[in-house]
């Protein structure tokens, strides 16, 4: 389906590809995958706006990208994923100022984190994760539908293998609570809501999709603790599969590939990985793809209920 794979870089995906004229905005966009993505995508032409929980940071992240790509066209914009009233701020200004979106990237998000709530009251990784972003899109819709072609691009991990959505207690109210089984139920549910979405929206021109960007070195990890690590040491020792790491630009790989490529014209609701589909399993063991239960649309369409009910 691609001639790209696991070794294949943001440049070299975008080979060739003029983006100039649309318009991408890439949340989490202030350090690792996400201002790699914001630097490939700018450098294509396209004018991207970088949203960012700390404006000191994005600023110096906005300028790093400005001294690769000098004419770049960037621009940065307070969004904290863990706060209703920042994403609903946020966007209300989004939209006034871009009535058209070609692109939205929800790459932000954190992992593995010590139990603890958004300003909300949503359990962290599920809030921030699959919540936040749930909301920002909703917020946006209309900006996508306005361009006619536009994609969703929602990044997931193959940490949606540890564990499914719970519906019923999505905040460990009931049951104790596990920060890699917390870190999975908000992965699964990123993908989840691509495949609802993009059954939702695809007759308007909107097609969304899952990403897996591969094991990568950055602040994502910041949460990580040695209880935590050995707990995925273990997890590890039991796969098939050695974990190979990718570079920051080998990550953002598969984000760009999905915004951009005309392979996926026509197509949506899929995870990808190594810039293409990846095979659905219902396997526990399966070292590799996605989890069955990850692209079920009644699972999806259950998800989207419950999501909305908790935004308001």
């Amino acid at each position: 389906m691609t001639e790209f794979g696991f070794e294949s870089t943001t440049d070299e995906v975008l080979d060739g590809i003029d983006l100039t004229g649309r318009h991408i905005l890439v949340t989490g966009a202030s350090a690792g995958l996400g201002l790699e993505t914001t630097r490939a995508l700018a450098a294509h032409g396209a004018a991207v706006t970088m949203a960012v929980r700390d404006l000191t940071k994005g600023a110096a992240a906005m300028e790093e990208v400005l001294a690769a790509v000098p004419d770049a066209d960037v621009d940065v914009r307070p969004l904290d994923l863990a706060d209703l009233s920042s994403i609903r701020t946020f966007a209300h200004g989004f939209v006034d100022d871009h009535p058209r979106l070609d692109v939205l990237i929800c790459n932000a998000g954190v992992m593995a984190c010590p139990q603890g709530t958004t300003v909300d009251g949503f359990e962290t990784q599920f809030g921030t994760n699959h919540l936040g972003h749930f909301l920002l899109i909703q917020l946006l819709t209309p900006s996508l539908v306005a361009t006619g072609h536009a994609r969703v691009v929602l990044l997931s991990s193959s940490g949606h293998r540890f564990s499914d959505v719970d519906l019923d207690d999505p905040g460990f109210e009931r049951q104790p609570y596990d920060a890699w089984q917390a870190y999975g139920r908000s992965k699964t549910a990123n993908v989840l809501c691509a495949v609802a979405l993009d059954e939702r929206l695809r007759d308007q021109g909107v097609r969304a999709f899952a990403v897996h960007p591969g094991g990568i070195a950055t602040e994502l990890g910041r949460h990580l603790t040695e209880e935590t690590l050995q707990v995925l040491a273990d997890r590890q020792a039991q796969s098939s599969e050695a974990i190979r790491w990718k570079t920051i630009p080998q990550g953002a790989a598969t984000t760009v590939w999905a915004a951009t490529t005309p392979t996926l014209e026509g197509a949506g609701g899929l995870y990808l990985e190594n810039c293409g589909v990846a095979e659905a399993s219902a396997d526990p063991n399966a070292a590799a793809g996605v989890r069955s239960y990850a692209l079920d649309p009644d699972r999806a369409r259950a998800l989207w209920a419950l999501s909305e009910r908790l935004v308001g």
